[in-house]
């Protein structure tokens, strides 16, 4: 009998120990003392932190973007306050890509000659990006061509001759930032109008897009060519694999119907975001749904939803889910049902 008196208070001071871990676990979200345990350093190309810089310049060519951090949050140069919250969550992202991304193969100097870079399209890089600190250049990235898989690109940072294999998407983020800024700053081929646009990324931008009518969905995608396919039924596979060929007819078709949101501008605004008059203008149930979405995500970069008819020549729609509720011309939707009709996919 003595060895019970012990056994009976160790199971319940064993019972509060683990009760006592598995509340350190809910409010920390963390083993106790494993934050100590665990390296974290960054693993990318950068290591100042995201939260560190505090001015950022993209060029592309002949065209360039500057966005600065404010108190309020980013603005860009030429464009009034601050950035809109797409473009500052696709920023956050970017900018933690550089932190957390690892090279896929790194090439050092001792394999590389004068003409590589070239070779590499870092002889002058297509895509630059430079990200200042507080303490001055954090880093400047040139981005060059895509490996031949096309699933990563060549990436060099300034002062350093060591050329790496970043993965694609973070290149593509980059990219999506500096198309929503120079929209944003109203360069575009309608700068005039310029906040004005209908979407706030580029076509070149998207990669996929989803049409919802009369309860049907239809969904284009890009080759690896670029072209424009719809998904069932219109394309075939090349030999030896399961990439996706556009069909060569309707590819141009496609086309010219999402090209012309390039240029979509908002008629006029008509009233704000308030989900209980959605009804009235017909989004509500909208008769048209089109989601646009980037390469490689599963997450729509835009929701474009449109109602009833304003009138003879417009139509209410939003950008969906806070966007105002505005009126487009009829010939927007206009054009996509007659894109569905001319693939097919009409209801």
């Amino acid at each position: 009998m003595t060895g019970a008196a012990p056994a009976r208070w160790q199971a319940p001071l064993a019972a509060a120990v683990l009760l006592a871990l598995l509340l350190a676990l809910v409010v920390s979200g963390e083993w106790p003392e494993l934050r100590k345990k665990l390296v974290s350093a960054p693993k990318g190309l950068v290591t100042v932190a995201a939260n560190e810089i505090r001015e950022i310049e993209i060029r592309s060519g002949a065209d360039n973007v500057a966005l600065h951090r404010q108190r309020a949050g980013w603005s860009i140069d030429g464009a009034n306050g601050t950035v809109a919250t797409e473009l500052a969550a696709h920023l956050g992202t970017a900018l933690k890509f550089l932190n957390v991304s690892q090279p896929a193969r790194e090439i050092p100097p001792s394999e590389l000659a004068a003409e590589s870079f070239a070779s590499f399209g870092l002889d002058p890089p297509a895509f630059v990006v430079v990200l200042d600190a507080a303490a001055g250049v954090a880093a400047t990235l040139n981005f060059g061509a895509p490996n031949p898989a096309g699933t990563s690109h060549y990436v060099r940072v300034g002062g350093a001759p060591t050329v790496y294999l970043m993965p694609r998407h973070v290149e593509e983020e980059w990219r999506l930032v500096f198309d929503i800024a120079r929209r944003q700053q109203g360069k575009t081929l309608v700068a005039s109008r310029g906040a004005d646009l209908l979407l706030p990324v580029s076509m070149s931008e998207i990669w996929a897009v989803e049409i919802v009518s009369g309860g049907k969905l239809t969904r284009f995608e890009r080759d690896a060519a670029g072209a424009w396919f719809k998904h069932v039924g219109q394309h075939s596979h090349a030999a030896g694999g399961v990439v996706h060929v556009a069909d060569p007819a309707q590819a141009p078709i496609i086309d010219t119907a999402f090209r012309a949101f390039d240029t979509a501008v908002a008629e006029s605004r008509v009233a704000a975001a308030d989900p209980s008059r959605l009804a009235q203008y017909g989004l509500a149930l909208p008769t048209l749904i089109v989601l646009f979405y980037a390469r490689d995500s599963s997450t729509p970069l835009a929701r474009l939803e449109f109602g009833a008819s304003a009138d003879k020549l417009d139509r209410y729609a939003r950008l969906a889910p806070d966007g105002a509720v505005i009126t487009v011309a009829e010939f927007e939707p206009r054009r996509l049902t007659e894109l569905l009709k001319a693939v097919g996919a009409g209801s």
